[in-house]
């Protein structure tokens, strides 16, 4: 291999990886099987391309396209070289508005050219639910379809011509009437005539197979068409022309709500005739929350569009009278349609995992028949899943008669891997009686090529095999895709992971404490390397800012399996690749909650750690941040704040300090503050008791760095009627016998900067500090509660409870509402102190729910802290904004700082980049008089740094207007 490399590095422009990062990055797409390559190439251009197959050729090394690698069938996956398209060939080449058309490159990400086709008033009709990471070239290669196929088809029908190069180095380019095609093909065809008119299925979504039917002369003889779905089997695209679609100007959504999924199937496609965009279905078991959903037990999403908004919403209205509904629901403002179509769109990821938490698959993700079918096929799908003891949830483009749906194989075991080959050769045999396609989006790939001769016959199969063979001879291309297939329950993924637990300091009480388990949440759908604008989302910013998949969560979640896997990772915890892939995860935990399938980076990064560091000597930044309180305590003890400030205002004092504590030299050390916030509070005049208390929770960043947002939470708190309690603590003697030299006042702790550094021992000894000094300030221990969800979920209005604990810091409450329980899973207090946590808005909501707050008449901006998002909600907040009016949304995303990652040396450049995406844009452009809200230390330090602009925690806002204070 080593030859090889050195070979492609001579040869092309782009970058070779043949290191082990690079290699685990790619040994999986989206689908159950794995594959290891012996390298990857980017190429920068169709010449690279052609470079890297003459060197594969020469050596006969294999040679796999890849975009995205969302491929839900394993065609994504080889052994050879792998050319990754998405770093350098992803540009628009052109676009004419006049002729409808777009020239792309194969990366090309799906959501690029619908922005810049938006303008004109066009689009790429189709749009699966990965639009926001699919490549165009990965979409020719399945013939993608997505939602809108019933009114403008699926990929090959949007496709004019094409440039590909062959595995031998011709450059061809394929179009109607023989264009582009290799010599022999049209010969191959002429001579099957007959077989190439009758042997296909006659339905709008057959993706199975080789499309030579298109070559057909009464079809045109469309070399293109034929090519499209053909896995990289064929050829190598390296550019597209593409047809556009005139966008609607408007557009409604019906929600049509029925019993069940077989009685939605059986009136989609009545539903057709009326001319619909989109006909797609899902049941409930896909939807966490039916809230906004009409009645129901399943749906159909049934888009309509119209020159104006009245008339897209006539012709929805139209279609509810049509169909025969329990309840209906037409939208017709856009974030009400974008909110519906997200619970569409994440049911892809969501559909990994039964209601009961077990593991679901693919592997039958998207079979099609007839769409009048659909009904009867659903009833026997069902019947087959009840007789294999197995289960799934369908949901997808019923209109088009194709289902998705992930089943709870077990695919660990020998026992139940056979179980996944019965059930598929089953399958395969009831939708060909079906008159359906094995495959109607997402290909064959390895999960249903050895099945087409069920489909198609023993005949027409080996004529795709010598379509083959013509347009690649040597089998460079693909091999073992689509003709001549590996086994369909081979190179599974699963099957190179431990099958015992692994040791681990976290609980993971979603896995069954299986570490292994947590890791295979990640089944590649990809959400995370979303590039475009992401609103409200917060994952993934390391990626956002560099662009690098091994700087997504799902790089990362690759190279934890590829370590426990041992074959390309075989230092175990101690590998240097998985430190540096984790070494810029911001542990925003945005993918715990933006994730389909809750992938917890930030809990998988500190577990991590923990193990690599464990008995060795860490980062300079480990002790001077990861063990930040304990040093800011100790300043508070001995008095010596401002002289700290003062040695840290000395241009070389700071250098020398920010060079010793791994600190990046581009920041300032933020100042102390000369009064630590409990002192302000043991010494503050207090009020008569009230009915309502709470106690306020001091944490590190409260108590030592901005004490002000403190006083200002208890200013408005008091103000509300809730009597604010100070938290506890105790002294403990220094030292021990005869000899005790000094006492230290013991504070409750979050361990937030022991567990963001993987200091877990420290962190789970300070925790259980913390619930020892504040156990008798918890609930009793509750029996074990009936199954179903608390009938009453906020933690500040349990009448006879003691008081809550308010965290004004959104990172503290994250990590005492979700690390602490999970850390300390066996000890009963930490699930009983986390449902006692609430946020500031929280606490105003439950304890004084008619207080009204004082009404400001001012716009805001800001962020909301990635932990609010990802872990506590922003709810309260929103509503408590609203009450004071206070108006406009904060940015999404977050703010680079995160904690101890921005001040750490060598992340500047990513924790500005980061902020740079919404959060700094935000505050720019807002108007004179905005107020920017920002309640996280990190956010605030990081509008100071980069910005100049104070960001105000809401307690600060709300207790300047009850002052009356002037800005």
């Amino acid at each position: 291999m080593t030859e090889l490399a050195a070979e492609l590095r001579g040869a092309v422009r782009g970058e070779v990886g043949f290191d082990v990062t690079s290699r685990a990055l790619v040994t999986m797409d989206a689908s159950n099987y794995r594959r290891v390559p012996a390298g990857v190439v980017a190429p920068r251009d169709a010449d690279d391309v052609a470079a890297v197959l003459e060197v594969c050729r020469a050596r006969g090394v294999p040679v796999v396209a890849r975009g995205g690698g969302t491929s839900i069938a394993g065609q994504a996956t080889g052994t050879g070289v792998v050319l990754d398209f998405t770093r350098h060939m992803n540009r628009l080449v052109g676009l004419d508005p006049a002729t409808r058309t777009a020239v792309v490159q194969p990366g090309l990400v799906l959501d690029r050219l619908q922005e810049a086709a938006a303008p004109h008033g066009l689009r790429f009709g189709p749009d699966p639910s990965t639009h926001g990471r699919c490549t165009l070239g990965g979409m020719i290669g399945n013939n993608s379809c997505g939602a809108h196929s019933v009114a403008w088809g699926t990929t090959a029908d949007n496709v004019r011509e094409l440039d590909v190069l062959t595995a031998r180095g011709r450059r061809l380019r394929p179009g109607r009437d023989w264009a582009g095609a290799p010599e022999g093909l049209r010969q191959l065809v002429e001579g099957d005539l007959a077989r190439l008119r009758t042997g296909f299925p006659d339905l709008p979504r057959r993706i199975s197979g080789y499309a030579l039917d298109a070559l057909l002369p009464e079809r045109g003889a469309d070399v293109a068409r034929s090519f499209c779905g053909s896995e990289g089997t064929l050829g190598i695209l390296t550019e597209a022309t593409v047809r556009l679609v005139e966008a609607p100007p408007a557009r409604a959504l019906a929600v049509l709500g029925y019993g069940e999924e077989s009685a939605a199937a059986e009136a989609a496609a009545g539903l057709l005739p009326y001319g619909p965009l989109t006909v797609e279905g899902m049941a409930a078991d896909l939807v966490p929350s039916p809230a906004g959903l009409p009645r129901g037990g399943a749906w159909l999403f049934v888009e309509t569009g119209g020159g104006t908004a009245a008339e897209a919403r006539a012709r929805a209205e139209t279609i509810v009278r049509a169909a025969d509904v329990l309840d209906a629901l037409v939208v017709t403002d856009a974030a009400g349609q974008r909110a519906l179509w997200r619970v569409r769109e994440d049911a892809s990821g969501t559909a990994t995992r039964m209601p009961d938490g077990t593991e679901a698959w693919p592997g039958w993700e998207d079979c099609a028949v007839p769409p009048a079918r659909l009904g009867a096929y659903l009833r026997d799908f069902r019947a087959l899943l009840t007789a294999h003891h197995l289960r799934g949830t369908p949901y997808g483009h019923f209109g088009d008669g194709c289902i998705h749906v992930r089943i709870d194989f077990d695919l660990l075991s020998e026992a139940g891997v056979a179980r996944f080959r019965r059930f598929s050769e089953e399958l395969a045999e009831v939708v060909v009686a079906h008159g359906g396609s094995l495959s109607g989006e997402h290909g064959d790939g390895q999960a249903r090529a050895e099945l087409l001769p069920k489909m198609y016959g023993a005949e027409l199969v080996t004529l795709f095999e010598r379509a083959k063979g013509v347009w690649d001879p040597d089998d460079l291309l693909n091999p073992g895709m689509l003709v001549r297939p590996a086994p369909l329950d081979t190179n599974l993924r699963f099957a190179v992971l431990p099958r015992e637990p692994v040791p681990v300091a976290f609980g993971y009480p979603s896995d069954g404490g299986d570490f292994a388990a947590a890791v295979r949440r990640c089944v590649g759908v990809a959400k995370c390397r979303t590039t475009g604008p992401s609103g409200a989302s917060v994952m993934c910013p390391s990626f956002r800012a560099t662009g690098e998949e091994a700087h997504s969560t799902r790089g990362r979640a690759r190279l934890l399996h590829e370590m426990l896997a041992g074959e390309l990772v075989t230092d175990g915890w101690r590998s240097t690749e998985v430190r540096d892939a984790l070494d810029l995860c911001l542990s925003c935990k945005g993918c715990r909650s933006d994730c389909p399938v809750g992938v917890d980076m930030a809990t998988y990064k500190a577990e991590f750690l923990h193990h690599h560091y464990a008995g060795r000597r860490r980062p300079a930044a480990h002790y001077s941040m990861g063990r930040l309180p304990k040093w800011l305590g100790w300043a508070a003890r001995t008095r010596t704040a401002r002289l700290v400030n003062a040695l840290a205002s000395v241009p070389p004092l700071a250098a020398l300090a920010k060079r010793l504590g791994g600190i990046a030299p581009e920041r300032r050390i933020p100042r102390l503050a000369a009064q630590p916030f409990s002192r302000w509070e043991r010494r503050r005049e207090r009020g008569r008791p009230r009915e309502r208390t709470a106690y306020l929770w001091p944490d590190t960043f409260t108590e030592h760095l901005s004490p002000s947002v403190g006083r200002a939470a208890v200013r408005v708190l008091e103000a509300a009627g809730v009597t604010v309690l100070p938290l506890p603590d105790r002294r403990r003697v220094r030292g021990g016998g005869a000899f005790p030299w000094g006492t230290r006042r013991e504070r409750a702790c979050c361990g937030l900067t022991y567990l963001s550094t993987g200091q877990l021992d420290q962190a789970r000894a300070v925790l259980r500090r913390t619930l020892d000094l504040l156990e008798p300030l918890l609930p009793p221990a509750a029996p074990d509660p009936a199954p179903g969800p608390d009938p009453d979920p906020d933690p500040a209005d349990k009448a006879g409870y003691p008081p809550p604990f308010v965290v004004l810091e959104p990172s503290c409450a994250a990590a005492l509402r979700a690390d602490l329980p999970e850390l300390l899973p066996d000890d009963p207090r930490a699930a009983r102190l986390a449902a006692r946590v609430v946020t500031f808005a929280e606490a105003l909501e439950g304890l004084a729910p008619d207080w009204t707050p004082p009404r400001l008449d001012r716009p805001v901006t800001g962020q909301t802290h990635c932990h609010q998002h990802a872990v506590l909600g922003d709810a309260a907040d929103r509503r408590l904004r609203e009450a004071a009016a206070l108006t406009g949304d904060l940015a999404g995303g977050c703010c680079g700082l995160a904690g101890n990652f921005g001040f750490e040396k060598g992340h500047f450049e990513v924790s500005r980049t980061c902020a740079e995406e919404q959060l700094l844009p935000a505050v720019r452009e807002a108007e004179p008089g905005t107020v920017v809200l920002a309640d996280g230390f990190s956010c605030r330090t990081q509008l100071e740094q980069l910005a100049g602009v104070r960001g105000r925690h809401l307690a600060e806002v709300l207790a300047q207007a009850l002052d009356g204070a002037g800005e």
